[in-house]
């Protein structure tokens, strides 16, 4: 089987999918914000904080080149990585991009003051925009678009199903 990988906003759903995924097919879980992080030293909110958001960019961009070179993977990808469009040959490479969309209310919902997440501190004026500015372009590099909104165990089938049919 194809690499898979999935991409959306933050608070999709994608790391959970993700696991459930490898566990599934027998294939390696990685998470691109936790890979950053280990290799690092530091939590992403530190590397936003001392680094800036350009120098943890280029991290995810080194990270996707050196997983298109890697088989069985099941990737989670940050909220960013997708959004930046040099990425989406690397997406491609590694594998099946599949977007989790679970709309903007759900996101709100699931992400507004969640202290790990940098950007999801910024209030709910800049999540709206940033989503909303980021979906096209998660719409374009995505082999398959599934709403995640629904129950992990609908979502789960709905992504294995997609990802046979892609075959």
């Amino acid at each position: 089987m194809k690499n898979i990988v999935l991409c959306g906003f933050m608070g999709c759903g994608k790391t959970t999918l993700a696991k459930r995924l490898a566990k599934s097919f027998n294939m390696n879980f990685i998470d691109t914000d936790e890979e950053i992080e280990r290799t690092e030293g530091k939590r992403i909110a530190e590397i936003f904080e001392t680094d800036g958001e350009p120098y943890f960019r280029t991290l995810e961009t080194e990270l996707v080149k050196r997983l298109a070179k890697e088989e069985n993977l099941v990737v989670s990808l940050g909220g960013g990585i997708a959004a930046n469009e040099k990425n989406h040959p690397y997406l491609k490479e590694i594998g099946t991009v599949v977007l989790l969309d679970c709309g903007l209310h759900n996101t709100m919902r699931r992400i507004l003051g969640d202290k790990r997440r940098p950007l999801a501190q910024n209030g709910a004026e800049d999540i709206k925009q940033r989503y909303y500015s980021r979906m096209p372009i998660y719409r374009a590099v995505a082999d398959a678009i599934i709403d995640s909104s629904k129950s992990k165990s609908k979502t789960f089938k709905n992504v294995v199903k997609a990802l046979e049919e892609l075959k």
